[in-house]
């Protein structure tokens, strides 16, 4: 057992002893989300001392952050479908295996809950396929099926909504269940930031066919998010979320602008009732705004004012 796997151990055992503590599901979303926050910023910091300079760079907001829900919110569809179909062109797995991934997802779509039972049998044959397959061909695979399947597939209207963060200098995030070697390989090929995705154990570059803590999902999204915010000294008063399920509530809640971009039905009560913006691509109609419609350019119109300052400061 790798080192997490075994603190998570240890904290399990602790809950065992403590009633008052939390709960077994708060503890495996807790280090979910530590974990995904660590493989994050250890590829972003890979990916920036391999990166070339293109430019002048775009005077930072250091303070303000976007993060991104990727499947139905960035992605027409869910992320880990695409990719289960290019693995199945190439012989990974077999077909039936990704008609079993595609009636979930299905299912899902519909009623708008996932079902326990579903999530557990999906996590224990994405694990059975990986285990003892070296980290470095995920990502390799990735970039392949990203070209092939995916790019298709980004929303115009959320990809001009991301770009709209970063011309402010601000870092935006994917945050998805989805395996992070996966989740990184799309907020690369967007110019983004970095992506928070689920974070499958490994040692010496293999893969244990083990999860560190869970999904990420639900808390688990919420609590990577405010990690790295700590990390990276964000305000999450000054950040904005994305997002087009009711499961991320947990993380829409935690920021100080949140949106709801194509949601289920549940999301969309929820952002009424709140003052949440409602913004749906899925039709041709003009995006319903609820809310304070000029909260996401006011918040960039902000961190432009902060560069300008930055820029003038540093002359």
């Amino acid at each position: 057992m790798g080192p997490l796997g075994q603190g998570l151990q240890d904290q399990l055992a602790r809950i065992s002893r403590s009633p008052f503590g939390p709960t077994e599901e708060e503890v495996r979303a807790n280090l979910a989300g530590e974990a995904s926050a660590d493989a994050a910023l250890s590829l972003h910091e890979s990916e920036l001392a391999a990166a070339e300079p293109i430019g002048p760079e775009v005077p930072r907001d250091l303070t303000a952050a976007a993060f991104f829900d990727v499947d139905n919110t960035m992605v027409q569809g869910a992320s880990i479908v695409h990719f289960a179909r290019g693995l199945a062109a190439r012989k990974y797995f077999k077909t039936s295996d990704l008609v079993d991934v595609a009636w979930k997802q299905v299912k899902f779509r519909v009623t708008g809950k996932e079902s326990s039972t579903d999530m557990a049998s999906g996590k224990e044959k994405a694990l059975s396929f990986i285990a003892g397959r070296p980290t470095s061909e995920l990502a390799a695979l990735g970039e392949e099926i990203y070209d092939e399947i995916i790019a298709d597939k980004i929303w115009p209207g959320t990809r001009a909504l991301a770009q709209m963060h970063l011309d402010a200098g601000q870092q935006v995030w994917l945050v998805t269940a989805t395996p992070v070697e996966l989740a990184q390989v799309i907020a690369k090929r967007l110019g983004l930031t970095g992506a928070l995705g689920t974070v499958a154990e490994s040692v010496d570059g293999k893969f244990t066919g083990r999860l560190v803590g869970d999904i990420l999902h639900g808390l688990g999204k919420a609590h990577a998010v405010r990690t790295l915010a700590v990390r990276e000294g964000l305000n999450l008063k000054r950040c904005t979320a994305y997002s087009d399920s009711h499961n991320d509530v947990p993380m829409l809640s935690l920021v100080g602008t949140a949106v709801a971009i194509n949601p289920d039905s549940d999301l969309r009560e929820v952002a009424k009732n709140r003052g949440w913006e409602i913004r749906d691509f899925r039709t041709g109609r003009k995006a319903a705004k609820i809310g304070v419609p000029t909260a996401l350019a006011l918040g960039a119109a902000g961190g432009a004012v902060a560069a300008a300052v930055t820029r003038r400061r540093d002359h």
